[in-house]
């Protein structure tokens, strides 16, 4: 019997293939909207989180000066090494503490020019950031006590300077400090601010105050936290370090910034989740619009078969029949939008992450979760139209013209 019910029903949408298509238009479109949205928002969420991993593990950020409204445009006091050995010794669980201090300067190699970042750095460094080599070798201890001068290329900076040839044991110029190639760092890419990680020049961290900066002062310290320590305690623990370092009494704001980069993993992955999900809900709207177009249809279609749903009553069938027929109808419609819907979603979300250079990450759960609100919606918008065919009285209905 059901069968034939689906039978039926499949007939009756054939009639009319054009009115069928447009009816479900409004589903596919809603389906396809919520599908690409949140496939696109998982996508972003997760190439900020891959950025994020590539700055290191369980990394913080120690910086001079607070920033925002009301903030004091004064130069902030900068750190020194003595801040960095303090924490060093007396801050528990980290991995690796690296002082940086970095400028721009064009590097000169032959013929050959680029302006890129000069970072003066230890091997810590590398380490906090979990960098690793793709030829050659960290600094010495001579080199990093500022007895040598090496440098370390990032590898924008190698092509330029280089292309296929290899850079180390070359000699070249970091502004008007001349510096032996040691090695090259490997590929990192775009961060997730859109800088080029690779297109920076590595040089100790001593060589770097007494050549380049000029000064022993220290612009950023950079923390790793061992694995399985928490970084809001070794922040904390800075923070209170620091005050007393530089003095700051109860009441005083911090005239520094500790940024924990779990937090800020944590709060940008949150924002990208809770835009998906707004996103999302506004494309589910166009279900409701779609819902409404498959109810609006199927009135139609019932005003339309009168004389049809008259005879099948009159003949015996009965109400529960004709009500199953024009349901079926309507779950019919809203499930071949949904399922069309879903493979428009995707491809469509496919072709923006490709462009945009995201991972395409799907959710089964969505693609359920849509299906089932497609059906769904066939079933609660065409009940009523179906429950008034069933109602209809056989002999009124056999008199309609």
């Amino acid at each position: 019997m059901f069968l034939e019910t689906v039978k039926l029903a499949l007939r009756a949408i054939s009639r009319n293939l054009l009115r069928s298509f447009l009816t479900v238009l409004g589903v596919v479109i809603g389906v396809a909207a919520v599908i690409a949205m949140v496939t696109i928002g998982n996508g972003t969420t997760a190439q900020v989180t891959a950025d994020i991993s590539k700055l290191g593990t369980n990394m913080l950020f120690v910086r001079p000066g607070q920033f925002g409204p009301r903030r004091a445009a004064t130069e902030p006091k900068r750190f020194t090494e003595r801040d960095v050995d303090a924490i060093r010794s007396q801050i528990n669980g980290l991995r690796a503490v690296s002082p940086v201090s970095q400028s721009t300067a064009v590097i000169i190699y032959g013929g050959q020019n680029h302006s890129s970042t000069v970072a003066g750095v230890t091997n810590d460094y590398l380490i906090a950031q979990n960098w690793e080599l793709a030829s050659g070798r960290s600094f010495l201890a001579s080199e990093e006590r500022g007895g040598q001068t090496a440098c370390i290329l990032g590898e924008t900076v190698r092509q330029e300077l280089f292309g296929a040839a290899r850079p180390e044991g070359q000699l070249i110029r970091v502004g008007k400090l001349s510096c032996s190639v040691i090695g090259v760092l490997e590929k990192k890419g775009q961060s997730g601010m859109g800088n080029d990680q690779d297109d920076t020049v590595l040089v100790p961290l001593r060589v770097y105050q007494r050549r380049i900066g000029g000064t022993t002062d220290i612009s950023t310290i950079m923390l790793s936290a061992r694995d399985g320590i928490s970084t809001a305690k070794v922040q904390s623990d800075v923070t209170a370090l620091l005050r007393e370092r530089r003095k700051i009494g109860l009441g005083r704001e911090d005239d520094f910034n500790v940024n924990d980069m779990t937090q800020m993993a944590a709060t940008l992955t949150g924002t990208t989740t809770l835009l998906t999900g707004l996103l999302g809900a506004v494309a589910a709207v166009s279900l409701l619009v779609g819902g409404i177009g498959i109810m609006n249809i199927m009135l139609v279609s019932v005003t339309e078969r009168t004389r049809e749903i008259g005879t099948r009553l009159a003949i015996g069938a009965l109400e529960g029949q004709v009500l199953m027929q024009f349901l079926v109808e309507a779950v019919t419609l809203s499930i071949f939008g949904g399922v069309v819907g879903i493979l428009l979603g995707l491809g469509l979300a496919y072709t923006v992450v490709s462009f945009l250079g995201v991972p395409f990450v799907t959710s089964p759960t969505i693609i359920a979760v849509a299906f089932f609100f497609s059906a769904a919606i066939g079933m609660i918008f065409g009940y009523f139209p179906a429950r008034r065919a069933a109602q209809l009285n056989p002999i009124e209905a056999l008199r309609h013209e």
